[in-house]
């Protein structure tokens, strides 16, 4: 079976032999062929030879091509700051430094690295025609908030019109770059939106669905297929997600796959997830990998369901653990050996003896990595803005789950989800960027304590 074919059954909602395996292999593409992300994510004869890697090593049946939601940002305006381990990070917004929106353009072919990803896209779809090739676009609520940045909260509710007018633009960028990655070759595109996970039902539904309908629709146009993807503690959008009308959703660690599948299948939606990336895929084992894969193949089972991780692979992810997931998909014997076996080895919460002192309030964040995560940038962007009001009083602290001692304070601070804030050891913000003046009054409630 192809890879491409057993995709388009899986969006089909066919019962299958076996779920499909699409790798989100990101700047981990380059550390197959040692090339840093910055270089790599610059230039199409690299992209094209860490795509060529994944394949060989990890046999999937699709996989992108580029996973950076900064490429339409920076071509709007937005100055990055590169990194040699991940993709960049959007550290201005144009349009809360004074740009007008009705200045911004919609891309062209030649603008910014755009040339780049379709050249490489073009080179692997040549290459390899079975393969189920997926185009990443920035979803338009993300693509605002790098324009805007986190005003965009407070204008939900004073000015919905210049917001629904923002959207409207940022769903026009969408569609252009999708109309060019599908005229590259691209089999699917995917509109991948982090910073939904921030909103309720009802902001989602005025200010979201409206517009990535239209991606959707212009996509299945084409007579090519979609998927929206959300990562964070989104659950509370997944039936509206669905509602949308992609072909399938996507979803990482902090939703549970079960009650995705209930409310996809019901709604005539593939689903895609939610294998851990850093606890597992980063920091575990082949053991660890083997036994979070046969779960999810296992609960998501061979009707819509497509494995994949949850979200972009972190760059140093070992390859032995992709390749112990491989071996997972496609033999049924190794999927049952592994259901036999016990877990190997735990972690021990982190002692917090000496964290908190009486002498300062201690804000943890617990994240994924801030340097990749738009949600865990903006998260931590806010906290340490407001914590600057109280000089030394106040201590901010990044714990990112990317590496084992911020695993083990997450699990010492009993956080379940990322990014979240504790304040003094509480868990205080779930999921949700505060605004500047709830972050003040847990702080001073704290010093008054």
């Amino acid at each position: 079976m192809k890879g491409l074919n057993l995709l388009e059954r899986a969006f089909r909602l066919e019962e299958l032999e076996r779920a499909p395996w699409v790798p989100f292999v990101g700047v981990h593409g380059g550390r197959l062929i040692g090339a840093d992300a910055e270089s790599y994510l610059k230039d199409a004869g690299l992209l094209k030879a860490g795509i060529e890697k994944s394949i060989e090593l990890y046999r999937p049946d699709g996989i992108p091509v580029v996973f950076d939601l900064q490429v339409e940002a920076e071509i709007l305006g937005c100055k990055l700051v590169w990194s040699k381990e991940n993709p960049p990070a959007v550290v201005s917004h144009p349009l809360h430094e004074g740009t007008q929106l009705s200045k911004l353009k919609l891309p062209e072919l030649t603008d910014g690295r755009i040339p780049v990803v379709l050249e490489a896209t073009r080179a692997v779809k040549n290459a390899h025609p079975d393969l189920a090739v997926y185009g990443l676009i920035t979803g338009p609520f993300t693509l605002a908030l790098h324009l805007l940045g986190t005003e965009i909260f407070m204008k939900l509710f004073e000015d919905p019109d210049y917001v629904a007018e923002l959207m409207d633009f940022c769903t026009d960028v969408a569609i252009r770059y999708s109309e060019m990655l599908l005229d590259a070759g691209c089999d699917v595109i995917a509109v991948v939106d982090p910073m939904t996970s921030q909103i309720d039902p009802m902001s989602f539904e005025t200010f979201v669905s409206p517009y990535v309908s239209r991606i959707f629709d212009f996509v299945r146009s084409k007579q090519r297929y979609s998927s929206f993807f959300v990562c964070g503690h989104a659950q509370q959008n997944i039936e509206v997600m669905c509602d949308c009308r992609p072909d399938n959703i996507s979803i990482d660690e902090n939703i549970p796959l079960d009650f995705v599948k209930e409310i996809a299948l019901t709604k005539g939606i593939s689903f895609g997830g939610n294998l851990k990336l850093t606890s597992v895929l980063l920091l575990g084992n082949e053991l660890d990998s083997k036994k979070e894969a046969v779960s999810c193949l296992d609960l998501g089972g061979t009707k819509g369901f497509i494995l994949a991780p949850g979200c972009d692979l972190p760059m140093d992810t070992p390859v032995q653990n992709l390749q112990a997931v491989t071996e997972l998909v496609y033999s049924e014997y190794a999927r049952q050996a592994t259901r036999e076996m016990e877990h190997a080895g735990s972690l021990e919460p982190m002692s917090l003896d000496g964290h908190f002192t009486p002498e300062k309030v201690v804000v943890d964040i617990i994240t994924l990595d801030s340097a990749s995560c738009a949600p865990c940038q903006y998260m931590v962007e806010a906290v340490k803005h407001a914590a600057s009001d109280f000089g030394e009083q106040v201590e901010v602290i990044e714990h990112k789950i990317k590496n084992i001692d911020g695993i083990r304070m997450m699990m010492a601070l009993g956080v379940q989800n990322v990014p979240t804030t504790c304040v003094n050891g509480k868990v205080t913000f779930i999921s949700q960027i505060p605004p500047k003046s709830a972050i003040v009054e847990v702080i001073e409630k704290e010093m008054q304590a």
